[in-house]
């Protein structure tokens, strides 16, 4: 059976909640092997009601590849295979936006809510939905996306094969775009930073090196072990548990590895360097930091002015 949310919302929830199902949240994609590993795991235990996405990408993430909802297309074949089985238990669909989460979670009855790591923006425990389930008490389970490590490890290459390098000379708010374009590179889905750096000629600056917030050992790995500060109920700012290099530390890396020029140089990034970055570039030779929003409660401007910079904030 497919139910739609919005049907539900002010209708009869008779036949969902008399299916005293597991029920897994509008996932991200995922590959069929993975799909058949989840249904292995959870149909001999109840019936499965798996929720779709009405959006195409995970909501704050729309246009990247690397945030796409799983399709209804994708699992048209496995349910009717499941259900044309004769088994104990059946599989549905429940169909909704992304915010309807919440009154889902409020309104319905379900054995077991399963959870797939990435199909959310920020932290999970900071979200309306956790704090619905923490009051109600249901039983919920994070899961990961990928069928193995090795899938887990190949998938950027999968979904974000080439990294452009821009060529030519921008304007400033040229360059923060293009920051703000990088970011869109990183798995992290608490916050994605994108740096560039340039050097001016007359009124804009030549392109030179790019950088963002990179989660490591490889971006797939927090999706599918799970993010360390949602596992620890960690602060977004804790830098204890934490899966990603900041975008300013990959590009410095890069900068080492190119043997780049340093000197009299702009740097762009999309959000104010934290105080660990902030001292830092301190120590660099790069003349000039343009930034976009505020963090820290400013503490990184004053850092940086004292050491010399020039510190701009460019808001659109």
């Amino acid at each position: 059976m497919n139910f739609d949310w919005n049907d539900l919302a002010f209708g009869s929830k008779k036949d969902i909640n008399g299916l005293n199902s597991i029920f897994i949240a509008a996932p991200r994609e995922m590959s069929p092997a993975r799909l058949t590993q989840i249904v292995k795991e959870y149909l001999p235990q109840a019936n499965i009601i798996l929720g779709v996405a009405k959006e195409d990408y995970i909501a704050g993430f729309e246009g990247q590849p690397q945030f796409k909802t799983l399709r209804s297309a994708a699992i048209k074949k496995l349910i009717a295979k499941v259900n044309n089985a004769g088994l104990n238990h059946t599989m549905h669909t429940l169909n909704y936006f992304q915010r309807d989460i919440v009154f889902v979670l409020e309104k319905l009855k379900f054995k077991r809510v399963v959870f797939v790591n990435g199909s959310w923006k920020h932290l999970f425990h900071s979200l309306p939905a956790y704090y619905v389930l923490a009051t109600k008490r249901i039983d919920y389970t994070m899961i990961s996306p990928f069928a193995s490590e090795d899938e887990a490890h190949n998938y950027e290459q999968t979904v974000l094969p080439h990294e452009v390098q821009p060529k030519g000379e921008f304007t400033a708010k040229e360059m923060l775009r293009l920051a703000s374009d990088i970011a869109k590179r990183s798995f992290d889905n608490g916050f994605q930073t994108g740096v560039t750096l340039g050097r001016k000629k007359g009124e804009k600056y030549h392109f030179i090196a790019q950088g963002f917030n990179r989660v490591v050992p490889y971006q797939g790995y927090a999706m599918h072990y799970g993010a360390s500060r949602e596992q620890n109920f960690s602060p977004m700012h804790d830098l204890n548990h934490y899966d990603t290099v900041h975008a300013e530390v990959d590009f410095m890396m890069r900068a080492q590895k190119q043997k780049l020029d340093l000197a009299n140089t702009t740097l762009f990034i999309n959000l104010l360097p934290c105080p660990s970055c902030a001292r830092m570039f301190t120590q660099t030779e790069i003349t000039e930091i343009i930034y976009r929003e505020d963090h820290s409660e400013g503490y990184g401007v004053k850092l940086l002015e004292l050491a010399g910079k020039k510190v701009t904030r460019i808001v659109e």
